[in-house]
């Protein structure tokens, strides 16, 4: 994100990702890379006629679907970081028997912010069925996983059902999610705000302080939408000093409190090693999206 120097990094990291999965065949369930096959390209697929209304998707070669993930890239809702973010994350799960929907919306610098990154999730989201309809799986196990600000997206849409008539995102969505996974997310906005975090990230996306338009705040923030629906495992980085652990900690604690079912796992590493396969950070996000999606089956 907003960090000195990670930016070169997060540039890299599709490539490398890329690089690291492309000589990997498919994966049986909970198996280990084998060697050499090819990953088949994405298929893109439009909802809106912004560069940035899009979703790619990747489905497994030579396996049944055994479940889909959303991936949600952070990047404090600027236009500075975009979908490029997920394409690792993607191709290292499609081998492992995920279908997977790599979803860009616009962010705050590219005509995004409130309300539009909003009605882009939502109506990104709702695409994926037209997709799984035109492909033949099936969307009744599916998880969302969104790392840091990607993380605040994926919980506020795991909420959607319940948002007021006319909010951005509102109304029953085409595919329902059974779970979240989140990496190191942006889950307290109003905390975030307060603290100012990535030089007014928050202010940025919602064009506002609480002050100004509070609906807006309580709109947007997954705290004011405890208790959900839906298990919320949050991820966070020991190391991580971009996003303070207290977002996913207070999250947790605040659901929980309000009966949902919502747990902290503290993970290796920082804020990007956990969207980076290879490292230890992100086998635990695999070994906690396959724990999400066998219990969502269950």
């Amino acid at each position: 994100m907003e960090h000195p120097g990670r930016r070169t990094i997060l540039a890299l990291l599709a490539a490398a990702g890329a690089a690291m999965t492309a000589a990997c065949t498919p994966r049986p369930a909970g198996g280990k890379p084998a060697e050499s096959a090819a990953v088949a390209p994405p298929e893109r697929y439009a909802y809106g006629g912004d560069p940035s209304q899009f979703a790619d998707l990747y489905l497994p070669i030579g396996q049944a679907v055994r479940g889909v993930v959303v991936i949600l890239h952070g990047g404090y809702w600027r236009s500075t970081y975009g979908a490029e973010l997920g394409e690792p994350l993607a191709l290292d799960l499609v081998q492992r028997g995920y279908a997977c929907w790599n979803l860009e919306y616009r962010r705050a610098g590219n005509g995004g912010g409130w309300p539009a990154t909003f009605d882009d999730v939502a109506a990104g989201m709702d695409l994926l069925a037209t997709a799984a309809e035109e492909h033949g799986f099936d969307t009744s196990t599916t998880a969302a996983l969104g790392h840091s600000a990607g993380g605040h997206l994926a919980v506020w849409a795991a909420g959607r059902a319940t948002l007021p008539t006319g909010a951005p995102g509102s109304g029953t969505p085409r595919v329902a999610l059974r779970a979240v996974v989140t990496q190191s997310g942006v889950l307290d906005l109003a905390d975030a705000q307060r603290l100012g975090l990535s030089n007014g990230a928050v202010e940025n996306l919602l064009g506002t302080g609480p002050d100004g338009d509070p609906v807006r705040y309580r709109l947007a923030d997954p705290m004011t939408a405890v208790p959900l629906g839906v298990p919320v495992y949050a991820l966070h980085g020991e190391d991580d000093t971009t996003v303070p652990r207290s977002q996913s900690a207070g999250y947790v604690e605040a659901a929980r409190q309000a009966g949902a079912e919502a747990t902290l796992t503290i993970i290796p590493g920082d804020h990007f090693a956990m969207i980076q396969p290879g490292t230890r950070a992100w086998e635990r996000v695999v070994e906690t999206l396959e724990l999400a999606l066998r219990s969502a089956r269950e």
